[in-house]
């Protein structure tokens, strides 16, 4: 098998609460970079809170430093006006296959399952136990996924 050349992609997604720190992307940026030096060449963001558009806004940063990543945006749901497109740009999103069937009551949780299957890592920020975030994180470590809470390596009080 002379000249064979496997090429792994190694695939990371996210989930975090709603509302995040201001400075989270100076935590999340050096995580990012990292990850990419690891080997870490596609990333799947979800677009229902501040931590998906704060990871978004740093993929399309880290595009331009690393060319060679891809990053998509998964939406649960199909946009039906013309506006909500305009907030991505051409090929950023993705919709999983199979999650039309989906009752949209469950599309959510159907998609992050999907994203969870499809990674070898997850990160997170995650400052509590309960919703979610946390319910998806604990999935993923259930499913002996690598996942990496950015708030622990921040100064945010964490709650059991």
């Amino acid at each position: 098998h002379k000249g064979l050349c496997l090429v792994v992609k190694m695939v990371c997604c996210f989930f975090g609460h709603k509302d995040v720190p201001s400075d989270l992307s100076e935590h999340l940026i050096p995580v990012l970079n990292d990850l990419i030096n690891d080997g870490v060449d596609s990333f799947l963001v979800g677009n229902q809170g501040s931590f998906d558009s704060t990871v978004l806004h740093a993929l399309r940063l880290l595009k331009e430093k690393h060319p060679h990543i891809t990053y998509n945006v998964v939406l649960a749901y199909m946009p039906g006006a013309k506006e909500v497109w305009s907030a991505y740009k051409p090929m950023e999103t993705l919709y999983p296959e199979g999650l039309e069937a989906v009752h949209p009551r469950y599309a959510i949780s159907w998609r992050n399952k999907w994203m969870i299957q499809e990674s070898d890592v997850v990160v997170t920020y995650i400052t509590h136990s309960w919703g979610g975030a946390a319910q998806f994180a604990e999935l993923a470590e259930r499913k002996k996924k690598r996942v990496i809470n950015i708030a622990s390596m921040m100064n945010t009080k964490t709650e059991k």
